[in-house]
């Protein structure tokens, strides 16, 4: 199976320049490495960046060439195209900026923007109908972890795609190359804290046998980790199977550390 790995810029950089001096570290790098016998210019993984939506259109632009992808960070849940929804980003403006992806359910949108499971549904419904790919975040919470109710919270958050096939049956063509599921426990994103490969690994086995449940042509999902991912644990991560790629937060923001958890994950499908 492809590995992906995805860079989730968040709300970095701040200012046009210091994206610029990104992404020139970034296509520099990507080039260097593809001049050379790497395990990157085996073409492997998947990469795909996710800048902040004032920056989509001016980073798409920049990578159009390349073969680094563009998502969106979220989208607009009241309408796939134009509103009077004021803030608001539709699936039809990201996918006009050159994003062929979006990021939603983040636990930063759950915890701060109090994202519910309609409102998710309503956004895949507004991605899938604009050809938009989605990158599903779930994760448990520190003390649903220490209570040993991951499995349980995962489950509830994976029912958005068995709600959303309820209503919109016709996007079960789409779901098997436009889905991705992250798991990212909330506990371990930008703390430090990482849970055991193990763990993680049995994790996303369940999550692809119940996602599996849903529809027999959603059987090969494909599932990343997220969560203090970098350069020196992404080789623990990508040697087991169960683990398709990453979601990546910080270490994205520094072209050497992304390209070295690519590399791991390329190593690792050689």
């Amino acid at each position: 199976m492809q590995a992906w790995v995805i860079g989730n810029w968040k709300q970095n950089p701040a200012t046009s320049h210091d994206v610029n001096v990104l992404v020139d570290d970034l296509l520099t790098a990507i080039h260097a490495e593809t001049q050379t016998d790497t395990s990157l210019s085996n073409n492997r993984c998947t990469l795909m960046v996710a800048p902040s939506c004032i920056h989509l259109a001016a980073v798409s632009a920049r990578l159009k060439d390349s073969p680094v992808l563009c998502a969106a960070q979220d989208i607009g849940g009241h309408s796939a195209s134009t509103g009077a929804y004021t803030g608001d980003c539709s699936a039809q403006q990201v996918v006009d900026a050159g994003a062929t992806w979006t990021i939603l359910g983040h636990s930063e949108r759950r915890q701060y923007y109090k994202e519910s499971h309609d409102s998710l549904v309503k956004k895949l419904t507004h991605a899938f109908s604009q050809n938009l790919g989605v990158v599903l975040c779930i994760g448990e919470t520190q003390t649903e972890y220490d209570n040993k109710q991951t499995l349980e919270v995962i489950d509830t958050q994976l029912s958005v795609i068995k709600d959303l096939l309820a209503e919109q049956p016709a996007f079960i063509s789409l779901l098997s190359e436009h889905l991705i599921i992250a798991y990212e426990p909330v506990w371990a994103i930008g703390t430090g804290k990482v849970p055991t490969v193990t763990e993680v690994s049995n994790t996303h086995q369940h999550i692809k046998q119940t996602v599996a449940g849903f529809a027999e042509t959603l059987d090969a999902m494909t599932v990343l980790y997220g969560g203090s991912v970098n350069a020196d644990n992404a080789d623990s991560f990508a040697a087991d199977p169960m683990i398709d790629g990453a979601l990546v937060g910080g270490a994205s923001l520094k072209a050497d550390s992304f390209l070295a958890i690519a590399n791991a994950f390329n190593r690792a499908n050689a």
